[in-house]
């Protein structure tokens, strides 16, 4: 199965690891958008074109989930936040439920703003477990 990576950029140092084990259970990873260079964001908003190249970035993401069969979202507490999704992770999580695709979470659905939403998406949870990505 083909499979898209979604997360936080504070997550970015599981991602090897995770995509590792995917891979040899035969398994094709796709990693986030500006996983090979996590620091871009922050460059682009002190150069004044961060609204074109983040806009550029969510078209990109829902490529990116058109193109695999599923997505995993690695959603890790952060910053005190109990299994994290965000909102471009949201965003990629709902281009996956209305194209069809197997929708992954790492860890159970968390208590946010999103959290009706993300429940009515039924995604299955693996707690931590990638052989239940099938």
């Amino acid at each position: 199965m083909h499979i898209f990576l979604c997360g936080s950029k504070a997550f970015y140092d599981r991602i090897p690891a995770i995509k590792h084990t995917l891979e040899q259970s035969g398994h094709i990873i796709m990693p986030p958008n500006g996983y090979d260079a996590p620091e871009q964001e922050a460059s682009q908003k002190v150069v004044g074109d961060h609204a074109a190249w983040k806009a550029a970035m969510l078209r990109a993401d829902r490529e990116c989930v058109m193109a695999n069969d599923a997505i995993l979202v690695l959603n890790y507490d952060k910053n005190g936040q109990h299994n994290y999704v965000g909102g471009a992770v949201f965003l990629e999580i709902a281009h996956a439920f209305t194209l069809h695709k197997k929708i992954f979470f790492m860890n159970p659905i968390p208590d946010n703003i999103f959290t009706d939403e993300l429940i009515g998406m039924q995604p299955v949870i693996i707690n931590g477990d990638l052989l239940k990505v099938h």
